[in-house]
This record gives C-alpha cells, sequence and structure tokens, in this order.
C-alpha cells in the first residue's frame, strides 16, 4: 500500500496478495490498541500485468488523522492518515530540477545535506556542431559556428540537455502554474516555497526553476542566416543519410552531450568528453516553439523583456519549421540518446495552439482547425495518443481547453470533453486492475511511472472541468502506486516509505557504484517496471522471467528500469502539487 500517508478525506486502499477465494476479515487499530474500523476485503482475483491473485482493502471511512495498525490474518502494516498527506512530497520533487541544473553550481545551503553540493557542470557549456562519423558509417559535416548553450537541466542520468525533453518537461511545471491561475486558486510553489537562489525575487519558485530550462531552450535556436547540410524526409535506419543544404536560421538544435558516455559515476565538473551540438531539426523546434510562447504569455507582466525575446523566438522557430517540416532526427550517436520521433503532426498541433493562445493570431487559429488533432484527447476520437515526448498532441487540447477567451465557447468544451472522455477510459482501466492504478498495460514500457503520472496529470485536470470526485481518487490510485501501492510492495520515490527507491541510474547520484558520490535526495521518481526494453546488464539477465509490473530493480546499472528524468519528475511534481494545493 501506500508507504506515506492516506488524506483524511480521500480515498483509501490497499492490496493484499493471497490465494483465498472468499472476502477475509481485517480490521484498523489505532495506538492504543483500539479497533476503530472493521471490514472485509474484496476478492479481485488473478492480475494479469503482475500474476498476483488479489483482495482490496478499502478503508475511506476512517478519517481522523494519526498512526493505525492494519492487521488481516496474520499480516501487520503500520498506516498513517494526514490531513497534507502529499505535502513533503511537493516539496521535494520540485527540488529535483534545481539539483540537476546545468551551469551554476549546486550550493550546500540549498540542498538537504552538504554532499548532495557539487561545483557547477559546463560552465560555461560552448559547443558547434558535430561533424564526423556517426554510429552507423553516416558522415556529418558540422558547422561553422559555435554556440553558448549554457543552463538548463541534465536530461537523466547522464550529461545530455535533450531540446524534446525538455520541452515537454518545461511545459509541465509551466502548466501547473497556469492550471492554478484558470482555475483562480493559489499558485503552487508561491516564491521563498522553495530552496532555490531565486527564492526571495518576487516571482513563484516554479516559474524561476522553469525559467532555467527556458533560456537554454532559446539558446539552442540557429543563427539568422546560417546554412546547413542536414538530412531533409524520411530515411530508414539502414539507409544512408543524403544531407541537403538548408536555409537554418530559427530551427533549433536537437540535443547537446558529449562525444562518448561518461562513466558512472562522474561529476559534472569533472566530464572530460568535448561536447557538440547535434543536427537541428523539426520536432526540437516545435518544442521550443510551443514552450517559448507559453513562457511569453505567462512572462508578460512578470518579465516584459524576457516574454518579448520568447515570443520573438518562438515565431523565428515557427517560420522556420514551416519552411522545413520534414526534417527528423536521425543518425545515431555515441555519448547520448536518439529522442527519434517519425510523426511531427503532433509537435506542430501543440506548437500552433501555443503560439496562437499567446498571439491571437488568426492566421494560427485557421491552421490549428486544420490540425487532424484539433481539440482531440490522448483516447477517443482522433485520438493523440498518450502523453510522453514523442507524443504531446494532448498538450495542444489542455492548453486549449484551460484557455479562457481565444476560442468560441462550444470549441473550448469540445477540447475539454476530449479530454473527460480519456480520463473515464483511465478510470475504466484502473478498476480492472488490482493495484487500483488507472492503466491495464498489457507492457510496461520505459518509463512506465513517468506515464502514469501523466495519466494522473489528465485525471486531475478533468476533475477541475467536472468537480467528480471519481477522478481525484485516480490520481491518488497513482500516487499510491508509485509510493507503494505496487506488486513489488515498493516505493518508487527516493526518500519516501518504508522501502524507498535507493539507487537511480545517475552519474552523481551514485554512492553504490562509488561511496565518495553521494545517496540521492528525496523526491527523485525512478521510470519503474519495463518489460518492453530490456537492454540494460541488470535488465537482460531478468529478460523472459518477470511479468510487466515485476521488472525493475533497485540497481544503478538498470538504466531502462531505475533511471530518473526531467520528463518523469515534471508530472510529478504536476500531481503533487494537484493533491496539495496552497
Amino acid at each position: 500500500m501506500n508507504q506515506v500517508a492516506f488524506g483524511t478525506d480521500g480515498p483509501k486502499a490497499a492490496t493484499l496478495v493471497d490465494p483465498a477465494t472468499r472476502p477475509m476479515d481485517w480490521s484498523i487499530a489505532a495506538t492504543d490498541g483500539r479497533v476503530v474500523l472493521r471490514g472485509q476485503t474484496s476478492v479481485v482475483g488473478l492480475d494479469h500485468t503482475s500474476g498476483d491473485h488479489v483482495h482490496t482493502i478499502r478503508f475511506d471511512d476512517l478519517r481522523p488523522a494519526g498512526h493505525y495498525t492494519l492487521a488481516i490474518g496474520d499480516h501487520r502494516r503500520n498506516l498513517v492518515i494526514s490531513d497534507t498527506p502529499f505535502a513533503a512530497v511537493k516539496r521535494d520533487a520540485l527540488i529535483f530540477f534545481y539539483e540537476n541544473r546545468s551551469g551554476i553550481a549546486i550550493e550546500a545551503e540549498h540542498v538537504a545535506r552538504p554532499d548532495l553540493a557539487r561545483p557547477a557542470g559546463h560552465a560555461p557549456d560552448r559547443a558547434t556542431c558535430f561533424a564526423g562519423e556517426d554510429m552507423r558509417g553516416n558522415v556529418w559535416p558540422g558547422c561553422d559556428y559555435t554556440l553558448d548553450v549554457s543552463g538548463g537541466w541534465y536530461d537523466a542520468g547522464d550529461h545530455g540537455k535533450y531540446v524534446v525533453n525538455g520541452g515537454i518537461a518545461t511545459w509541465t511545471l509551466l502548466n501547473a502554474w497556469e492550471r492554478a491561475s484558470a482555475l483562480g486558486i493559489g499558485h503552487p510553489y508561491p516564491d521563498g516555497s522553495a530552496d532555490i537562489p531565486e527564492a526571495g525575487n518576487g516571482v513563484s519558485d516554479l516559474l524561476d526553476e522553469a525559467r532555467w530550462e527556458v533560456e537554454f531552450l532559446l539558446r539552442m535556436q540557429v543563427p539568422e542566416g546560417s546554412r546547413l547540410r542536414v538530412p531533409v524526409g524520411r530515411v530508414t535506419r539502414e539507409q544512408p543519410l543524403t544531407f541537403t543544404e538548408i536555409d537554418a536560421g530559427g530551427l533549433v538544435h536537437h540535443k547537446v552531450h558529449d562525444v562518448r558516455w561518461t562513466s558512472l559515476p562522474t561529476a559534472p565538473a569533472n566530464d572530460p568528453e568535448t561536447r557538440y551540438l547535434y543536427a537541428p531539426n523539426t520536432a526540437g523546434t516545435l518544442n521550443m516553439v510551443a514552450v517559448a510562447a507559453q513562457a511569453a504569455r505567462i512572462w508578460k507582466t512578470i518579465d516584459p523583456g524576457f516574454s518579448a525575446r520568447a515570443l520573438e523566438a518562438a515565431k523565428r522557430g515557427m517560420a522556420a519549421a514551416e519552411r522545413h517540416p520534414d526534417i527528423y532526427a536521425v543518425g545515431s550517436f555515441n555519448g547520448g540518446g536518439d529522442y527519434g520521433d517519425g510523426n511531427l503532426s503532433d509537435e506542430f498541433y501543440w506548437a500552433l495552439a501555443e503560439l496562437y493562445l499567446t498571439t491571437g493570431d488568426a492566421a494560427l487559429l485557421q491552421a490549428l482547425r486544420s490540425s487532424p488533432h484539433y481539440l482531440a484527447g490522448p483516447i477517443g476520437d482522433r485520438a493523440t495518443g498518450d502523453i510522453g515526448w514523442n507524443g504531446v498532441g494532448a498538450l495542444g487540447t489542455i492548453a486549449l481547453a484551460l484557455s479562457s477567451d481565444r476560442l468560441p465557447e462550444a470549441e473550448r468544451q469540445r477540447a475539454r470533453q476530449s479530454l473527460v472522455a480519456a480520463g473515464r477510459a483511465y478510470l475504466a482501466e484502473g478498476a480492472t486492475q488490482g493495484y487500483g492504478q488507472p492503466f491495464a498495460g498489457p507492457d510496461y514500457s520505459w518509463g512506465s511511472n513517468g506515464n502514469l503520472m501523466n495519466r494522473a496529470m489528465v485525471l486531475g485536470l478533468v476533475h477541475d472541468f467536472t468537480k467528480e470526485p471519481a477522478f481525484r481518487d485516480g490520481v491518488v490510485a497513482a500516487m499510491d502506486y508509485v509510493l507503494g501501492r505496487n506488486p513489488l510492495d515498493q516505493s518508487y520515490v527516493t526518500g519516501y516509505g518504508d522501502r524507498p527507491m535507493r539507487h537511480p541510474h545517475h552519474r552523481f547520484w551514485a554512492h553504490s557504484s562509488d561511496t565518495a558520490y553521494p545517496m540521492p535526495p528525496a523526491g527523485v521518481l525512478s521510470g519503474g517496471p519495463n518489460n518492453t526494453n530490456m537492454s540494460d546488464p541488470v535488465a537482460e539477465t531478468m529478460r523472459g522471467k518477470c511479468l510487466p509490473q515485476t521488472c525493475w530493480r533497485d540497481d544503478i546499472g538498470a538504466f531502462t528500469q531505475n533511471e530518473v528524468a526531467i520528463n518523469w519528475n515534471a508530472p510529478f511534481v504536476w500531481v503533487a502539487a494537484f493533491l496539495s494545493p496552497g
């Protein structure tokens, strides 16, 4: 079960693994031994993606805050009821981003333990374009300029910085702020609530943290007038690349990372490798456009100069993407992930939506309405698919659904209903699961916990739209899952629960690799079970020996299962803020 706490007024459920086919009696006692609640389990039966025969225990009527013991047969588990069960999780989840900043020293005064402090990595981060042979034998021509792409967040357990992952992660944090604005409620992370260097500047700490990445995304834009030779159009992995000279001004580089993978462990400041920019493409450009447009409207009154700069970059980027709609992330390079995406219609829709909401340009609205994804949700008619770095269509629909004055009310309601339909489908999946999570599989992919948090974000928004308690309950079920209500009885979050994740795949939080390096801070979400890509040395030993929900190890070498990443902690922040408003 959730190993942290249950809300006084929220849903409360646990899962019992037992072969019994009849309901079993359970009781809950207070600290003085007095039984305060009794009931019987509901027999669920076989949970297919875990292989467990399970029962559900529901104790929603246990409301007073305090410490209790749940007993069933010979089983005993302690549990906590709290008015603010996820407040500390919310605080720590955001600090993940500060501690993964590039280009700035992580100061002891802003971290929980002195060993988490470190010198600035990649400061400055100056790079030119990769020139030479990639891992498939293609010879890249490079470029004649160098960019200072300092700042931003390290993407995951390595030292790379990727625009497509940075885009969705930053949008998600900013959306948490915009959601609060749309609802007229207190913004999450008001100034001074997070322990970051910018605290006290009069701006939300959430916005300050997101701006660190927005500034990096703007720096990745190709200078005007630059001509580059890049692959254009679709190619297969087996095809040799053909390079075409284009006017690349306004496009955005896909990523910056080392020419070779650094070893575990390596502190960012000790990185010995040469770093390169990798070719600009359409997807990276549209990610920057979407986030820069979003930032332009958020900062319009907070920092008009920054807002204007972001909007100019977004407009230049959109013009470049429209000029070059079919430049894909191709090639395979040592030292960094590919992040390839063969369908860019969702990126165009998302970027158009954000830019239209900021500018009100009628031509952009016309283009939006012609998109196959217009007002569509993750599931259902014209589905955009579940949210992920390569599936961003629903982000456009969410932005439009939250808008107040850019769309006719009927169209805004269509956007909301598309999200409501997805939310109902997610709840229906959860009703079939022995552990209650709003995801039925059948497979668990790389970053399954982040995917679950994205579903929880949709459920939270749908609760905002409908006020139906079941949707908030679905958000709680997703949080319960990552905090321990899962087949491994494992909290996938560092620092939380009786059995928290402790050994993420990370080059600095690498104590299990070298005791001179620190254990991770609290509030870091593991990627989670993954049975679809078992390519790391740890996962390879499990291939064919685990069911989807159990394909996970708390091991620094298990990068396909226990990596951490900005695009997974971002929806975790969103969900924690939703469940802990104010």
